[in-house]
C-alpha cells in the first residue's frame, strides 16, 4: 500500500499523526508546505493525503484544487484550527473526503484515516474495472518473450506449437496468434484432442455423412470444416491417437480430407496451432507419435513459462482474476493485502495460471471480508513448504479447512498464557508423517461442531474460532517465549492483530 502523506507546518501534529499511523502499520511521509507536496506529486502519488488548511507559502484549499485536477480520486483530509463554517464549506466544495477540526482526539482521526484508506483502495478497484480487460498479463521477461513472438508472427499464417505446462494459458496465446493474424475476421475454431473419445474424435475433426455409422442421422461439417478461412487450435496434440494422426498429416500436407463415411475430397484454408503439455520428442522415440508430424507442427515452437517461473507476475494476475470474478458474479470486488499476496507469490502453483484464478474465485465467493487476508487464503496456501499438490481445479466451497504440518515440538514448559485447548487436540495430530485424508483433529473439530450444532448452543462459530485463535496463539507464544512480534510474525499476522487478540481473548490473564 502507498503512504499516508501529512501535510502541516506545525512538527507536533506531524510527530503526533506519523507516530499513531505507524503503530497501525500505515507508511507515513510528511510535509511542512503544499509546494513539496506538488513537486512530489509529480513522481508518485499517495493513498490519502492529509492537509493543514492554513500554512507558509499556501492554502490548503488550494492545494486540494490542484491535487483533485491531478487524481481526482485520492481522498483528501482537510485540518484546520479555525472550525469555521467557510472553511468546512470550502473543503466539502473543493471534493475534500472530510474535515477534521483541531485539536482532535487522535483515535477519531487515526480511524477517519482508515476510512479515506477504504475508500482509496475501493476506487482504486473501481479504476481497475472499468478498464478494459486485457487479453493477457505478464511483466516477467519470458512473458514478455512470448509478446514480442506474438507480434512478430502477426502478419504470418505459419504453424506454430505452443508448449508449456497444463493451466498455462496455451489457449489464450493460440487466440492472441489469431486475432493479430491476417486470418482474424474468420473463425477460430479450438478441440481438445485429450478430451474427446477416440471413436468420437476423428467425427470431430473431419465431420461425417448421413449413416456413416450408428447415430449418424445428418451431415455434420467437421472442425476442419468450420474453420475454413480461420484458424483451428488443436490442443493437446501429444495425446491424438497415432492412427489420427496419420490423417492429420495428410491434411496438414495437401489441404485435402475426407469426412468419415464421404467419398468426396474437401479441402479446407486453415491455419493450424498446436499445443502440448508433452514433450514431443521423447513421444516420437517412444513411438507414440509420428516424427513425420512432428517436423510439419513444429515450425515455430512457442514455449509458455510456469507460474513459478514468473512469480513476478501473481500480483497483477490475481488482482486481475478477483476484478475478473467479481464482475462475472455481479458482487463489489474485493481487495487483497500484501502479505496475502506474498503467500501467493511464494507458492508454486502447480497448476500454474488456471490455479491462480480458480482461487481467486474461491476467495470472491468464500473470503469473509472485502478486503482479503493472508489468513483467509484456502488452507493449501497456508502450509509453509507444502509437498501436496493444490487440484487446478475449483477448490470446494466446503473445504474450510487442511491438514497443518508441524515440525516444532510441543511439549515445552508451561507458558505463563493459558488458553482454552481445542477439543481432541494433541501434537500428533499435526506431524509430518499423518497420513492422508483429514487430520484427527480436524475430525474432532468435526464432531466439536456437530455435537454444537445439534444441540442448538449459540454463537458456535464465535465459539470455536476464539479456541482456535487461542490455542494458534499460544503455540506460538510458547514457541518464541513470549515475545509477541516474533510469535506475531512467525504466524502471518501484525504486532497490532495479536496484541489485540491476546486482550480480547483473555491470554494475558
Amino acid at each position: 500500500m502507498k503512504p499516508i502523506w501529512i501535510v502541516d507546518d506545525d512538527q507536533s501534529i506531524r510527530f503526533v499523526l506519523e507516530k499513531a499511523l505507524m503503530r497501525e502499520d500505515l507508511a507515513v511521509r510528511s510535509f511542512t508546505n503544499p509546494r513539496d507536496v506538488l513537486t512530489a506529486l509529480d513522481s508518485e502519488v499517495p493513498q490519502v493525503l492529509v492537509s493543514d488548511i492554513r500554512m507558509p507559502g499556501g492554502s490548503g484549499i488550494e492545494l486540494l484544487g490542484k491535487v483533485k485536477e491531478k487524481n481526482p480520486g485520492l481522498p483528501v483530509i482537510i485540518m484546520t484550527a479555525y472550525s469555521d463554517l467557510d472553511s468546512a464549506v470550502s473543503a466539502f466544495q473543493g471534493g475534500a473526503f472530510e474535515y477534521l477540526p483541531k485539536p482532535f482526539d487522535l483515535t477519531k482521526a487515526v480511524e477517519l484515516i482508515r476510512r479515506a484508506v477504504d475508500e482509496s483502495m475501493r476506487e482504486e478497484v473501481r479504476e481497475t474495472g472499468s478498464a478494459e480487460m486485457p487479453e493477457m498479463l505478464g511483466q516477467a521477461p519470458a512473458m514478455q518473450d512470448v509478446f514480442r513472438a506474438i507480434g512478430r508472427l502477426s502478419q504470418s499464417v505459419v504453424t506454430v506449437l505452443i508448449t508449456g505446462e497444463s493451466g498455462s494459458g496455451k489457449e489464450l496465446v493460440a487466440r492472441a496468434l489469431h486475432k493479430h493474424s491476417p486470418r482474424a475476421s474468420g473463425p477460430f475454431v479450438a478441440i481438445n484432442t485429450a478430451a474427446i473419445p477416440k471413436d468420437l474424435l476423428e467425427s470431430e475433426l473431419f465431420g461425417h455423412e448421413r449413416g456413416a455409422f450408428t447415430g449418424a442421422q445428418t451431415t455434420r461439417r467437421g472442425r476442419f470444416e468450420q474453420a475454413d478461412g480461420g484458424t483451428l487450435f488443436l490442443d493437446e496434440i501429444g495425446d491424438m491417437p497415432f492412427d489420427l494422426q496419420t490423417r492429420l498429416l495428410r491434411v496438414l500436407s495437401d489441404g485435402q480430407f475426407y469426412r468419415v463415411g464421404g467419398h468426396s475430397p474437401l479441402r479446407s484454408n486453415v491455419r493450424v496451432i498446436a499445443a502440448t503439455h508433452q514433450n514431443l520428442e521423447e513421444r516420437v522415440k517412444q513411438g507414440g507419435f509420428r516424427e513425420d508430424l512432428f517436423h510439419r507442427l513444429n515450425v515455430i515452437r512457442l514455449r509458455l513459462p510456469a507460474l513459478r517461473e514468473r512469480r513476478e507476475d501473481v500480483p497483477g494476475l490475481a488482482r486481475f482474476f478477483l476484478q475478473k470474478s467479481a464482475k462475472e458474479l455481479g458482487v463489489e470486488a474485493k481487495r487483497i493485502t500484501e502479505p496475502a499476496l506474498a503467500r501467493l507469490v511464494k507458492f508454486d502453483f502447480p497448476g500454474n495460471v488456471r490455479q491462480l484464478e480458480n482461487i481467486c474465485h474461491w476467495l470472491t465467493v468464500m473470503a469473509p471480508a472485502q478486503v482479503i487476508e493472508a489468513k483467509d487464503l484456502p488452507p493449501e496456501l497456508l502450509l509453509d513448504g507444502a509437498v501436496a499438490p493444490v487440484p487446478a481445479s475449483l477448490p470446494a466451497i466446503t473445504n474450510e479447512y487442511a491438514t497443518f504440518t508441524e515440525s516444532s515440538s510441543m511439549t515445552s514448559a508451561p507458558s505463563p498464557f493459558t488458553a482454552p485447548a481445542i477439543p481432541g487436540y494433541t501434537p500428533e495430530a499435526v506431524a509430518p508423517s499423518a497420513p492422508a485424508g483429514p487430520a484427527p483433529w480436524l475430525l474432532d473439530l468435526e464432531r466439536e461442531s456437530r455435537s454444537l450444532l445439534q444441540a442448538g448452543a449459540p454463537d458456535v462459530w464465535d465459539v470455536l474460532t476464539r479456541k482456535f485463535e487461542a490455542q494458534l496463539i499460544h503455540t506460538a507464544l510458547e514457541i518464541t517465549r513470549g515475545r509477541r512480534i516474533e510469535a506475531a510474525q512467525k504466524l502471518g499476522i501484525g504486532r497490532n492483530t495479536i496484541t489485540r487478540k491476546i486482550q480480547e481473548l483473555g491470554l494475558d490473564d
